[in-house]
């Protein structure tokens, strides 16, 4: 069989890519579901009225949606903080995953209003950390404290009809250093669902491709109001 240069040089090229690729997937192997080995965090703020909303339409009463669909209005409210790869995430990076200490759950209800999840979110998410319990969920209220909620939506008490790109502003004008590049409104059919922010592991506003391209798409997004609005 015989090739010319141009077919030469493609299948070289062909065969140089195939190696890259091949060794990128090894590299991300080796490191898949270390704890403590990842390269950034995403706090993901999940609109509670909408959750609710959805909740009551599949005629869900489980506990979680007891606990964050009672009286308390909530508006944001912490879904997880989640360590990520440039392309991917690790989960569940240890089985059995060490047992949470009950008070620490309690502790955090405040933010995170919903039992199960605090402890999914551990078992998922904080083993891949590679922080101990106690030490994943003061890193989440860190990371929290360090994203201020616009005003407009602490007590929104009716319905608000606005496009993501109002919402990442909304979030931009009141954060110094965040930008669209750093965050993600994500939405279902057609209510918002959460606003995920990117963070470094020093809890600083960095830049996530792969986060961005996953941002709801929609011309407008609903917001319902806070219950008791």
């Amino acid at each position: 069989m015989r090739f010319s240069v141009k077919g030469f040089l493609a299948l070289a090229v062909a065969l140089f890519g195939l190696a890259l690729a091949q060794s990128a997937s090894a590299q991300q192997d080796r490191r898949q579901n270390a704890p403590g080995e990842f390269d950034f965090y995403v706090l993901a703020l999940s609109w509670s009225p909408s959750f609710c909303e959805a909740a009551a339409e599949r005629g869900n009463s489980g506990r979680s949606q007891q606990s964050q669909c009672g009286g308390r209005p909530f508006s944001f409210v912490v879904h997880g903080l989640w360590p990520q790869y440039e392309r991917g995430f690790p989960d569940y990076c240890q089985r059995p995953s060490p047992r949470l200490d009950r008070r620490i759950m309690t502790s955090m209800l405040d933010l995170m209003p919903a039992p199960g999840l605090i402890f999914n979110e551990w078992d998922k998410h904080g083993t891949c950390s590679g922080l101990g319990p106690k030490g994943y969920f003061e890193t989440i209220r860190k990371a929290r404290s360090a994203v201020k909620i616009p005003d407009e939506y602490l007590q929104l008490n009716e319905t608000k009809t606005v496009s993501p790109d109002d919402i990442e502003t909304a979030f931009i004008k009141v954060n110094p250093g965040l930008s669209n590049a750093a965050m993600a409104t994500i939405c279902d059919r057609n209510r918002l669902t959460e606003v995920r922010i990117c963070m470094s592991k020093d809890l600083q506003f960095r830049a996530c491709e792969e986060i961005d391209r996953r941002a709801c798409r929609r011309d407008k997004v609903v917001m319902p109001p806070v219950r008791g609005g």
